[in-house]
């Protein structure tokens, strides 16, 4: 079953829906908090953690972290509350109140850390933080992130935006975040996966019919077809790749070789012959064409004979490649029949000359290029990515990938891909996520999703820096992608 994503705006009406139907708000509070000291008690087994310090806020965020330090002490640990001024909530009160009285928690008025403690919990903001921190709480989140211990958060991390995962202008750095009732997308993409660490759900109350999904996880777990023992080249999809300036040869090389080693039966690049020899001593399979050479009815002959197409890798954007832009996208796009991967330079031309693409297109901006394809800057994309990519397909139509930590992909639905990592941004990721593409649809067209072969990807990059991420090179992937596509 799918891992479902929700706005945060949506969980609130899900609550407010909730306590309409006579639900105590209070004792939804008292079984969140129980429902994750329970888990923090297990989690604390093998280590040792005896000392915690929860930090509460002023919203009922803060009251889950009275409650869960009260059944933390119950449970025998030693616990301690620094705390905010109380807000008005009247949950808030009684939450404070029994942690006060009923278990004589220690509850320090002020910020103040003197001592050393095993593990701090964090629960100062809860998901409606949509502003800028002031100075004061900066700097209590920056002394939260200096202690050492084991750092957890409730429901998100302090200071993260619960739908864009923008930073407010910092956040708790957590190593755990147990966010409730739904998952939040702030968790997994933008600058989320830095600040929240490993993410458990706490499941409390049954969805209801109002309340819809934001978006999907995209799931882990991809099995590929098995082949059979009858199958030849002419089964598995010819892949075309399309690009390759006088000046920049690199890229073209990477998309075919990812191409083949996802499986694809035939590869032919077209490029300019500059590149045919280095081609061809690398990888001699692949077949080559002279990009110079091809008229429009040549054009035409050779995409009757195959199945996808990647353009745009290593195009260039001078007058020669807006030449070749103009010469083939038309016929791509215009095609029934070819799933077609628009990428780089051909991306950059979209932008400059916007058009409408048709379903079977799949266009995988990085940041930089989204900003180039609405007019604005990368960091309004960064802001909110979500929104950014459904303003892309609001704009030019087809499927998207917006690329970057947590890449999103639209499709019927949006997904969030919850693997890959940094040392994946290097030259020449993309090329090789622009063959995987290609050569997966080649092989499955719609039997694959788009999220899936992101997925795949991301897990390609997972293996190849098991031993480190500093220093891995795209055209390193190959043998991980062989990897990852026979799991």
């Amino acid at each position: 079953m799918q891992a479902v994503v929700y706005h945060s705006d949506d969980i609130r009406a899900w609550e407010r829906r909730w306590f309409a139907a006579q639900n105590s708000s209070l004792g939804l509070m008292q079984q969140a908090a129980w429902s994750i000291a329970q888990q923090l008690i297990e989690l604390f087994k093998d280590r040792a953690i005896k000392n915690i310090a929860v930090w509460c806020g002023q919203g009922n965020n803060a009251g889950d972290g009275y409650f869960i330090a009260s059944y933390l002490k119950q449970a025998g640990f030693n616990v301690e509350i620094f705390a905010a001024q109380l807000g008005e909530s009247t949950d808030l009160h009684c939450a404070a109140q029994f942690a006060r009285e009923e278990l004589k928690v220690q509850i320090h008025s002020n910020f103040d850390i003197k001592r050393i403690f095993d593990c701090h919990i964090d629960a100062l903001f809860g998901i409606g933080l949509n502003r800028e921190l002031n100075i004061d709480w900066q700097q209590v989140i920056q002394k939260f992130n200096e202690q050492v211990g084991l750092k957890i958060s409730i429901d998100i991390p302090s200071g993260l935006q619960a739908n864009t995962g923008q930073v407010l202008p910092c956040a708790v750095r957590a190593d755990y975040t147990f966010t409730v009732l739904g998952l939040k997308a702030g968790l997994f993409t933008g600058q989320g996966k830095e600040y929240a660490g490993q993410v458990h759900l706490i499941n409390l109350i049954p969805t209801d019919y109002e309340l819809k999904p934001l978006a999907y996880l995209s799931p882990t777990s991809i099995k590929l077809p098995r082949r059979m023992a009858f199958g030849h080249k002419g089964n598995y999809g010819h892949v075309l790749v399309v690009g390759g300036h006088e000046q920049m040869g690199g890229a073209v090389i990477m998309a075919a070789e990812a191409a083949f080693h996802a499986g694809a039966g035939k590869v032919t690049v077209v490029c300019h012959r500059n590149h045919h020899q280095a081609i061809l001593s690398r990888a001699p399979n692949i077949m080559l064409r002279d990009i110079n050479a091809l008229d429009e009815n040549s054009i035409k002959e050779i995409l009757s004979q195959v199945d996808a197409v990647c353009f745009g890798m290593g195009l260039g954007r001078d007058d020669w490649a807006k030449q070749i832009y103009q010469q083939w996208f038309n016929l791509l796009n215009q095609s029934t029949r070819l799933e077609v991967v628009l990428d780089a330079d051909a991306l950059w031309f979209l932008a400059k000359q916007p058009e409408k693409l048709n379903t079977h297109i799949y266009a995988t901006p990085h940041p930089g290029e989204a900003a180039t394809l609405l007019g604005c800057s990368t960091a309004q994309i960064e802001n909110d990515r979500i929104a950014a990519i459904y303003a892309l397909q609001q704009k030019y139509a087809g499927h998207w990938v917006l690329k970057g930590a947590g890449s999103l992909i639209l499709e019927d639905n949006l997904y969030i891909c919850t693997q890959g990592n940094a040392g994946m941004g290097t030259g020449g990721m993309g090329d090789v996520l622009a063959g995987m593409l290609a050569s997966l649809k080649a092989q499955f067209h719609q039997d694959i999703a788009l999220h899936e072969i992101v997925t795949l990807h991301a897990q390609a990059g997972d293996l190849l820096a098991k031993n480190g991420m500093r220093g891995l090179q795209a055209f390193e992937m190959n043998q991980a992608i062989i990897q990852v596509v026979n799991q």
